[in-house]
């Protein structure tokens, strides 16, 4: 049903070099649609390779890649060179494989975690036409504390690139050991942050869920109820605010953050699975 999965280099509109992985489908495989894969903060694109076969194998096509400062891809770990950064490449990815696709043929974003935050922000503000988005624990609220807020409200403007941990703990990420020892073990994963990145997790969240009224791209919202690495209310806060014939929102009550990762993923991929098939 897939090809081999291959690795190329892609110049942003900056000049930097994005090292993107693409997922093919097998020659004698009828193409459905083609997916592009943003991943979350701290891990890189080639996390996604079994989401990516599971998509193979009903059809579609996927395009996933190292976000700025992530992975493969240049960029200080964990630091965006400008506000908009994280959007810009992916208007750059989208245009790319728009390009390389048959013009009839949908295409569709899904994003885990900080990256179900960029699609989210980036669908709010209409920055090129796609056909479908998909929400993964979206980082719409980040769960931050009072001085936490405080830290991202000041330190953008003095020191914007300083860099500290990210916050977040391996053990949360899924109830299954054999995941969180290969996170733990995964030399392009990292645990930084700027605070120039903290700050757009920070704004872009509430931004998004306050635009959830207009939404008019046909979306899937999935998000694990026992989040211990973000809010799950700002998933919960979006749904309740966005049209219900638009945005198909479900929650996975006993699942930890990573819910495609999780020891009982079946479930999950059920319902991309369900969703997929109505909408195209």
């Amino acid at each position: 049903m897939t090809a081999e999965s291959r690795l190329s280099t892609f110049t942003a509109t900056d000049g930097d070099n994005v090292v993107v992985q693409d997922w093919p489908l097998a020659p004698t495989v009828k193409l459905r649609g083609v997916v592009i894969v943003v991943h979350g903060l701290g891990e890189h694109a080639g996390r996604y390779d079994h989401v990516a076969r599971k998509l193979n194998a009903w059809g579609y096509a996927v395009r996933g890649y190292d976000q700025c400062g992530h992975g493969e891809s240049n960029g200080a770990r964990g630091g965006v060179p400008s506000d908009t950064r994280l959007l810009d490449d992916l208007a750059d990815m989208v245009d790319s494989t728009r390009a390389h696709m048959p013009k009839t043929l949908p295409l569709i974003l899904l994003g885990h975690s900080m990256g179900g935050l960029v699609v989210g922000r980036f669908v709010s503000l209409g920055l090129r036409k796609v056909d479908g988005l998909v929400m993964s624990s979206p980082a719409l609220d980040a769960g931050m504390n009072a001085f936490q807020k405080f830290l991202v409200s000041i330190l953008p403007k003095i020191a914007p690139d300083l860099k500290v941990g990210n916050g977040v703990k391996p053990q949360y990420i899924s109830h299954d050991p054999a995941v969180v020892a290969a996170y733990k073990a995964d030399p392009l994963v990292h645990d930084r942050i700027s605070a120039r990145l903290a700050r757009f997790i920070a704004d872009a969240g509430p931004q998004t869920v306050a635009l959830a009224p207009q939404w008019s791209v046909p979306t899937l919202l999935l998000y694990a109820g026992d989040d211990r690495l973000l809010n799950p209310e700002g998933s919960r806060a979006f749904a309740a605010r966005a049209p219900k014939e638009v945005v198909t929102a479900q929650c996975f009550e006993n699942l930890y953050h990573e819910i495609f990762n999780e020891q009982d993923a079946a479930p999950v991929f059920a319902a991309l699975r369900q969703w997929l098939d109505q909408r195209f």
